[in-house]
């Protein structure tokens, strides 16, 4: 498994959040105490609902953005296929 992973949050408000981090664990940990990214603050609570591992950051961060790029039905699917 690799070490640059990308995930997906299913927010309390049903929104998704798509991010980049190294280790899912204390990154979930930093939405749930309000230290996230701006967009999930006050949206919890988190559920990681999709994510995806890969040896480079560069890998990694090309496919955040194309995840971030999808529609919310595109994203829906992405979940539902995990």
């Amino acid at each position: 498994m690799g070490r640059h992973v990308v995930y997906v949050l299913e927010c309390g408000d049903g929104s998704f959040y798509t991010g980049y981090t190294t280790d899912v664990a204390r990154r979930l940990a930093e939405h749930d105490a309000g230290e996230g990214a701006k967009y999930t603050r006050g949206r919890g609570p988190f559920r990681v609902v999709h994510r995806e591992s890969f040896a480079s950051r560069s890998a990694a961060l090309s496919r955040e953005a194309a995840i971030k790029a999808l529609t919310r039905a595109d994203k829906a699917r992405l979940v539902a296929s995990s």
